[in-house]
């Protein structure tokens, strides 16, 4: 479902020196976050005393742009549930059969029968393993229904597993107390009144959201879903969120530190469950696939916000404690603020270094067919066009048989504004030195996701690969906010 967007109303901005924060603290943080090879940033916005101290983001992404947020989805969705909550709608302690009862007849475990609401809320069904493919297996038509067909392997509330059916489900009831699609749900009661702008979800079937994933947004709308909860459920002096919620929805429900494979590599995720928060070193978050970050820390009065492409999420959050928590309540001052100023205004990530014109001349590339040189790229061909104004074209076909037209930004970006033939994207590319082989990346600015190619003249060879790959298979023209 798409709704027109509405203006966000800005957040009130301070220099950092006003809010107790020192700027040089943010500067190491970016540093840290442009010098690791593995981490690929793509917006920051640090909020202090109900203030933005910093914002920026890497060119060519923008503040405008929605960028899709994966399982910091969920935190929206658990935000939903507590406005219904709120209403008198939701009980926390009814099983969540009982919101169902025409399933009441089919679903006869005793496990599955006893999840509450608060069990699915805190990812504590008593599910072993994540059952999104078994719930749809199940029942293609109606998940809830497969879900609660495949019993529980412990008493829920006893044990932690990410499960994506426990937050999808979660999403269903609010949708049925409330007789609304969730979207239109939270768009009245949270995102006006928070001034959030565009925000736009994926559907899992028709008429109910995916809820555990799905939802693009922006960064400032990641920062007041943090600050909302920093500040109690309690936007500019009115409360949005039941104080109860809140409180037990950013505390710990459940353990998690038994479910991790190597506990040491990942600190930040054996703290504890809320509800669709998780517990931190450090306050508590929501965050998503691939660095999507909505970090609360109470303690020092402050939210961050983050997008990123990364597999490396504990670097981000070991990097954010190193450096940005120090600098929160510190002295700074008017230098440091300046030269943060400077810098955040010129990020921006790296263009393709190469020569801008083929060492063969346009008509051989643009004469040959490339093909892959390997099994189960993202794309299985490509072709080169060139323009009289020297726009080179890269087009990319891929295993759905979509045809993808990419305008090449050579030793630089060219964004290209999404239509119903493309999705928002940016592209650079160069030529190697000898000028026989293409390099050429495809940022898909409403995702995370990047696409590397690398095209050979000699031998007419394609290679693609993902930065992150997508975690739904769907064509190439479907990297982007549903419309």
């Amino acid at each position: 479902m798409t709704h027109p967007s509405i203006s966000a109303r800005s957040l009130p901005a301070a220099a950092p020196s006003e809010m107790d924060v020192d700027a040089r603290g943010i500067s190491r943080f970016l540093d840290a976050l442009d010098s690791n090879p593995c981490i690929e940033p793509h917006s920051l916005m640090v909020l202090r005393g109900g203030h933005t101290v910093a914002e920026g983001w890497w060119f060519p992404y923008g503040p405008d742009r929605v960028h899709l947020l994966y399982s910091l989805s969920k935190s929206f969705t658990a935000t939903a549930a507590a406005l219904a909550y709120g209403d008198g709608l939701l009980d926390l302690d009814a099983p969540v059969i009982s919101y169902f009862p025409e399933f009441a007849d089919d679903i006869t475990d005793p496990r599955s029968r006893g999840i509450l609401v608060r069990h699915i809320a805190a990812m504590a069904s008593g599910h072993l393993e994540e059952q999104i493919v078994a719930a749809h297996r199940t029942d293609r038509v109606e998940p809830v229904r497969g879900f609660l067909l495949n019993p529980p392997e412990r008493d829920p509330g006893t044990v932690f597993t990410y499960n994506q059916p426990n937050t999808y489900t979660l999403a269903a009831i609010v949708s049925k107390v409330t007789g609304r699609h969730l979207d239109d749900y939270l768009r009245e009661r949270l995102y006006e009144p928070l001034g959030i702008g565009e925000a736009l979800w994926t559907e899992q079937t028709p008429g109910r959201v995916m809820g555990f994933s799905g939802l693009h947004t922006t960064t400032d709308a990641i920062a007041r879903l943090g600050q909302l909860y920093l500040n109690g459920g309690v936007w500019q002096g009115e409360r949005l969120l039941p104080e109860r919620w809140v409180r037990e929805a950013t505390r710990r429900q459940v353990e998690t530190s038994h479910r991790s494979p190597a506990p040491a590599e990942s600190p930040d995720w054996q703290l504890g469950y809320g509800f669709q928060f998780w517990m931190a070193r450090h306050g508590y978050r929501g965050d998503g696939a691939y660095g999507q970050f909505c970090l609360v820390l109470p303690e020092k009065d402050a939210v961050v916000a983050i997008t990123a492409a990364t597999e490396r999420m504990q670097d981000v959050l070991d990097a954010a404690w190193e450096h940005l928590l120090p600098a929160l309540g510190a002295k700074g001052s008017l230098e440091a603020d300046s030269e943060l100023a400077d810098r955040l205004t010129g990020l921006a990530l790296p263009a393709v270094i190469g020569a801008v014109t083929p060492s063969s001349g346009a008509p051989a590339w643009t004469a040959a067919r490339f093909t892959p040189a390997g099994q189960e790229e993202p794309a299985t061909g490509a072709s080169l066009a060139t323009s009289p104004d020297g726009t080179w074209t890269l087009t990319l076909d891929d295993p759905s048989g979509a045809r993808l037209a990419v305008p090449l930004g050579l030793g630089g970006w060219a964004v290209t504004e999404g239509t119903d033939d493309i999705p928002p994207l940016a592209a650079s590319a160069a030529w190697d030195t000898d000028g026989a082989t293409l390099r050429a990346t495809v940022q898909f600015l409403e995702t995370p996701h990047r696409l590397d190619a690398s095209l050979t003249l000699r031998d007419r060879h394609l290679l693609t690969s993902w930065s992150t790959a997508p975690l739904r298979r769907t064509s190439l023209l479907d990297q982007r906010a549903p419309r």
